[in-house]
């Protein structure tokens, strides 16, 4: 504020710049601000503020910031309020329990939309534009769901291998669809979202449309430079909690076993029209969610890139890489090396949590293993959470809602390749060709590692105020429910390299961070004979997260997700790899 001159100009300029650069111009000027605005004395040469010994995070990225319960209101469906944690964290949230028998009340959610728009056909597209079809033809509504894309898309052909087509009405070009639709469902990529929402998407929005997003992240953008949503239209959020072909492939086993189908979390960012919340509500439904939890898209798109860069992805991957050479270095042959660390996760320790929850894990281990996964959790848990807290940070701060952007703007020439040719992952091919599954040990040390990495990654996010529902979805049901039997049935590089860009980029930047801190410290520390430090392993017992998932696993749909065998799911490795 003491020198606005040169901010006004700058704001001036921005209006002929690229998305990316408005972004990286709107931090500039905000640090010029605060550096302006700093005491003379703290301030270095040219107005910055002098360097200090230590940083220290801002309050605002790194104080907790515990909240009260999260409740909704709806008028067409029934919540439930559950406990998901005792003392010394109580916490009750409303939730809505989905399921096919719930599938009628979708045509009152959805009062007055005459068209669902989808807009794109990547990893999420596909699968909940076919369950909203399924779900409307079941209940036989005449909403029509059209699918968008550019006219130049290579998708087309895929839309219409599943039934959507220009003559049916249900497949056309991204524009007319988006004015045609009174909830406009937009599942791009993040970084088309950021570099066309404002000049080719939010203009062609009727009045009083819905914009539905699966994903917070373009909030995170606008939010980064300074700009907002048009205020004559919802804002909704339906976010499941997996990729796309789990979706899907769950949502057919619905048809045999109600109530399977992926959890979702839903946020009315803007209410327009007064419905934005029994819309949202009923786009979950209709895509088969069995469990439906209230967020923020802020709350969303933190814990969700968090997520993904953490043990969903990028910490999966680097605790592999790191236990695979070391269990080869004190003897193991490669193939036991793999089967201890990668299949040993992906197996009995996921499949654990996935049935009975986390602490299980632990309890399931006696003598010599129990005090193994104590010394490995007690070596892996502070280099894991200091990992955590600078992604959490850098999420927050939008820096690495920048970094994917930018990167977009890079990937014609830089694409992001494969890494499933690399050593590890090639032994791992073998391994799972003459997998024996019943054989496949749970060893004390990778759970510990695992275990650990989890558990930093909950208290990060619980830290940050986030609510428990989010937590366990976010941070375990993900992990155990969605991805890993990805992983069990076709390895870690094959999700590393077919998810969506977002997090394929999150985890090639922040895998090695953890296999370098891992090795750097847990290791040496296990080598070291450091031994339990015993009040680590307290006050994982003692972690009131473990009421929480207690509860989610009570809402846990009756069946695993199939990841093989006849679907409509596009999750083959030649359609999801781009």
């Amino acid at each position: 504020s003491a020198h606005p001159l040169p901010l006004v100009l700058c704001a001036r300029s921005s209006l002929r710049m690229s998305p990316v650069a408005r972004a990286v111009l709107f931090l500039a000027s905000a640090t010029c601000v605060a550096a302006f605005s700093a005491p003379m004395a703290t301030r270095g040469m040219f107005g910055a503020a002098a360097p200090s010994a230590t940083f220290t995070a801002p309050a605002s990225l790194r104080a907790p910031r515990l909240r009260g319960p999260t409740m909704f209101e709806t008028k067409v469906f029934t919540k439930e309020t559950i406990q998901f944690s005792v003392a010394p964290d109580p916490t009750s949230e409303d939730i809505l329990r989905g399921g096919r028998d719930k599938f009628e009340l979708v045509a009152k959610a959805f009062e007055g939309i005459k068209q669902i728009g989808v807009i794109g056909w990547g990893s999420q597209a596909p699968a909940q534009a076919q369950n909203l079809a399924d779900t409307l033809e079941t209940i036989g509504s005449d909403i029509k769901v059209k699918i968008g894309l550019r006219e130049s898309s290579p998708s087309w052909k895929a839309a219409k291998a599943v039934g959507f087509d220009e003559d049916k009405g249900t497949l056309g070009v991204q524009d007319d669809v988006i004015k045609e639709s009174d909830l406009v469902m937009l599942l791009i990529s993040d970084a088309a979202q950021a570099n066309t929402y404002k000049t080719k998407i939010e203009p062609l929005l009727k009045k009083g449309a819905t914009l539905g997003l699966s994903h917070g992240f373009l909030l995170g953008h606008l939010e980064s430079v300074g700009e907002k949503f048009r205020d004559d239209i919802n804002v909704v959020l339906i976010a499941p909690k997996g990729m796309g072909p789990s979706v899907r492939r769950l949502y057919e086993q619905g048809k045999t076993k109600n109530g399977a189908g992926i959890n979702a979390s839903f946020a009315v960012h803007q209410d327009a029209t007064g419905r934005a919340t029994e819309i949202a509500l009923g786009w979950g439904i209709a895509i088969g969610s069995p469990f439906i939890f209230e967020t923020t898209l802020k709350d969303e798109y933190c814990s969700d890139i968090y997520g993904e860069r953490g043990i969903l992805l990028g910490a999966v991957h680097g605790i592999v890489e790191v236990l695979f050479r070391r269990f080869i270095s004190q003897g193991m042959t490669p193939e036991d090396a793999f089967l201890n660390s990668c299949e040993s996760i992906t197996g009995p320790i996921t499949k654990t949590i996935s049935k009975n929850g986390i602490l299980p894990v632990y309890e399931s281990l006696s003598g010599d293993d129990k005090k193994k996964f104590e010394e490995a959790y007690s070596a892996s848990y502070t280099p894991a959470k200091d990992v955590l807290a600078e992604i959490y940070d850098e999420v927050k701060s939008g820096n690495e809602i920048r970094s994917v952007i930018m990167h977009g703007d890079r990937f014609e020439k830089f694409p992001i390749g494969k890494i499933d040719g690399t050593y590890t992952w090639s032994v791992g091919e073998k391994v799972r060709a003459n997998r024996v599954e019943e054989k496949i040990p749970l060893n004390p040390v990778t759970a510990g590692m695992y275990v650990a990495t989890m558990m930093a990654q909950i208290d990060v996010l619980r830290e940050n105020g986030h609510s428990y529902t989010e937590i366990v979805n976010e941070s375990v049901i993900e992990a155990v429910d969605s991805l890993c039997p990805y992983m069990h049935a076709k390895g870690v590089a094959f999700m590393v390299d077919n998810c969506s860009r977002t997090a394929r980029l999150g985890s090639r930047k922040w895998a090695p961070r953890f296999d370098y801190l891992l090795e750097q410290q847990a290791c040496y520390d296990l080598d070291k004979g450091v031994g339990v430090k015993s009040d680590l392993i307290e006050a994982f017992k003692s972690n009131p997260v473990h009421t929480a998932v207690a509860e989610c696993c009570k809402l846990r749909p009756s069946v695993d997700i199939s990841t093989t065998g006849e679907s409509t799911a596009q999750d083959d490795l030649s359609f999801t790899f781009r």
